[in-house]
């Protein structure tokens, strides 16, 4: 004997088997055990029925043009044809529809909507930190070095405080690890100031309070991938102000 809850939880099951059935989204052998069902289940095809009926209204909003293909489903077994049941006609006219297409762009716009009156400041927006900067000091407080590093490039920009070499020397920016363990990031143009792509291996490791430091190496930088010459600054990483 079938209980209330077995009931109610069939007939939920009917109710999505008919809206897929209807939207065309199920597998062929899927639609044609449905077709099957369809001609000795009247419940069934009166559920099919009232979903066809809701969704079309979606174009009858609009006053959207279009005929449904003849194609009819079989009749029951010696009673009523369903005769305004068709898949294939039904389908293509809501794949065609100008009120479905309609909905979709005002969804779209909808987003938009909501995405300018967040950046315009409507209503908090908490977009996320991209950029860490570092101020590097030496012990000669006239040197100095201000670092960007921008996450959605992978681009160090350093702005120079001071002018710290002289040719043949080249400045080189290093990523510091435990002990002052150095790991190259790139050599800066000669005045100190400009970009450097930061190798795609080591991008992860630019995290807050990590610690970058420049050093004057020889000309074009270490020969040996080690820090060789003197630390001229460091600083600790952070979030932008």
């Amino acid at each position: 004997m079938t209980t209330p809850d077995q009931s109610k939880g069939d007939r939920s099951r009917d109710e999505v088997l008919a809206g897929e059935y209807v939207l065309g989204v199920l597998a062929a052998d899927e639609r044609a055990k449905v077709e099957e069902r369809l001609r000795h289940d009247r419940p069934f095809a009166a559920v099919v029925r009232r979903w066809e009926r809701n969704l079309s209204r979606i174009d009858e909003g609009y006053g959207a043009e279009g005929t449904r293909a003849p194609t009819v489903f079989p009749r029951f077994d010696g009673s009523a044809a369903l005769a305004d049941l068709s898949l294939s006609g039904f389908a293509a006219s809501l794949w065609n529809s100008l009120s479905l297409w309609r909905s979709l762009a005002l969804a779209g716009f909808a987003a938009l909507a909501a995405f300018v009156a967040a950046s315009a400041g409507l209503w908090p927006f908490q977009a996320p930190e991209n950029t860490l900067v570092a101020e590097m000091t030496g012990s000669n407080e006239a040197t100095g070095l201000s670092a960007r590093y921008d996450r959605m490039t992978g681009k160090i920009r350093l702005a120079p405080a001071a002018r710290t070499t002289t040719a043949p020397k080249s400045l080189e920016l290093w990523l510091l690890g435990s002990g002052d363990q150095a790991v190259s990031l790139g050599v800066l143009p000669a005045d100190g100031g400009g970009d450097v792509l930061v190798p795609v291996r080591l991008r992860d490791q630019l995290v807050e309070k990590a610690v970058l430091a420049v050093s004057m190496e020889p000309y074009g930088g270490s020969l040996t991938g080690k820090m060789t010459g003197p630390m001229i600054a460091k600083g600790v990483i952070h979030s932008r102000p």
